[in-house]
């Protein structure tokens, strides 16, 4: 569902027009070769510290 919220930049336009600006931008990334790429060690550690931080702030 695409709507103007109002106002004026980014978050004033709808939503699919959002999407497509931030696809250009992580394609544009992977073709610089400046994108990040989690690999399964990775995303397992972030996934730890997400964890660990959600529950100290319990």
């Amino acid at each position: 569902m695409a709507r103007n919220i109002g106002g004026r930049g980014f978050a004033g336009m709808p939503e699919e027009r959002q999407r497509e600006i931030a696809s250009e931008g992580g394609k544009a990334a992977h073709r610089a070769g400046t994108a990040h790429e989690f690999d399964s060690e990775s995303a397992r550690a972030a996934g730890r510290k997400g964890g660990r931080a959600r529950h100290a702030n319990r």
